[in-house]
């Protein structure tokens, strides 16, 4: 008895000693396994969008001087302050671009995100028909590429080849889809089409976050389905529709695809119609890839500056 006493003494605390040191050891690896599991998302992201950002950036404000008639007595690289951007904006045909997309953005933008609205909320209502199908229906111009996309209207556009100036001759039209006043709205036309059942889809996710209790507590006191949507449904959805809003002015700026398909056929499109396709032109038309760079940079300063301007005017609104 006298002797097992002592050696129990002694394994306690060894035993403590064990569960302490397993403890710093387990919350050690309960901190690096969030990490490790980001680890992927984060080099990703850090290579295809941080490292192209800062190369970017950095190359506006640089200069490359090719020495001999093909760069064959060298290349040198030096710091060009804000030369390249000053040779940007004396660009008439980029700063005319930049406006020519305000312009669209100002009346293709609030037209989509008010269909996008009203389709969300025709298929959330009470007496809506088979809202999946049509969900999908409206959803899938979206999983069309825009190059394939433009393809398709453009069948619709060209004079002998689309039926719309056939109908339009019985009523005694004319129409030109691509000429200089009206091939900016063609543009818009696609993509309208491509983008509304993107948009609507998120409206409807913020619709069915609502609680039924505030659709019943409507129903109760007589609330038309008029009266529902702007007194209760238009309100509790801001939030997705300045984040539709958002997505939308910013991919105003990036309008890329459509204009250069278009262009093969339109002659009012030009290698710089909208500034997306400017600096494209710019980097591999003029091969002058710092001007093009601070082009970038100019277009994503747009962005902010629109998408921070809008969302500030709406805080300031609800408030």
């Amino acid at each position: 008895m006298s002797t097992t006493k002592p050696l129990k003494r002694r394994a306690l605390p060894q035993a403590g000693q064990a569960r302490s040191s397993e403890a710093p050891r387990k919350s050690r690896a309960q901190d690096r396994a969030p990490w490790l599991l980001l680890a992927p998302f984060l080099a990703l992201f850090l290579l295809t969008f941080i490292l192209p950002i800062v190369v970017a950036v950095f190359s506006s404000f640089t200069k490359v001087t090719r020495s001999g008639l093909f760069g064959e007595a060298g290349i040198s690289s030096n710091f060009a302050g804000f030369s390249n951007y000053a040779q940007a904006l004396a660009d008439g045909n980029f700063v005319a671009s930049i406006g020519r997309m305000l312009v669209f953005g100002a009346v293709q933008v609030p037209l989509m995100i008010a269909l996008s609205t009203v389709l969300a909320l025709l298929l959330e209502s009470a007496s809506a028909r088979w809202p999946g199908f049509f969900r999908a229906a409206f959803f899938l111009p979206y999983g069309v590429p825009g190059v394939i996309a433009t393809i398709l209207w453009s069948f619709l556009y060209v004079p002998g080849l689309s039926p719309l100036y056939d109908f339009a001759e019985l009523f005694g039209l004319s129409p030109d889809f691509l000429g200089p006043k009206t091939v900016l709205w063609s543009i818009a036309n696609i993509v309208t089409w491509s983008y509304t059942g993107y948009n609507m889809l998120i409206i409807i996710a913020q619709l069915k976050a609502i609680p039924g209790e505030v659709y019943e507590a409507a129903k109760m006191d007589g609330a038309s389905p008029l009266r529902v949507a702007f007194s209760i449904q238009l309100p509790l959805i801001q939030p997705a529709l300045v984040l539709t809003t958002i997505f939308s002015i910013i991919g105003t700026l990036q309008l890329f695809a459509e204009p250069q398909v278009l262009q093969s056929v339109s002659p009012a499109i030009d290698s710089q119609f909208t500034p997306n396709l400017s600096a494209y032109t710019t980097a591999f038309a003029y091969n002058d890839y710092n001007v093009a760079a601070a082009q970038a940079v100019l277009i994503a300063l747009v962005a902010f500056t629109l998408s921070f301007a809008f969302l500030a005017f709406t805080n300031r609104k609800t408030k």
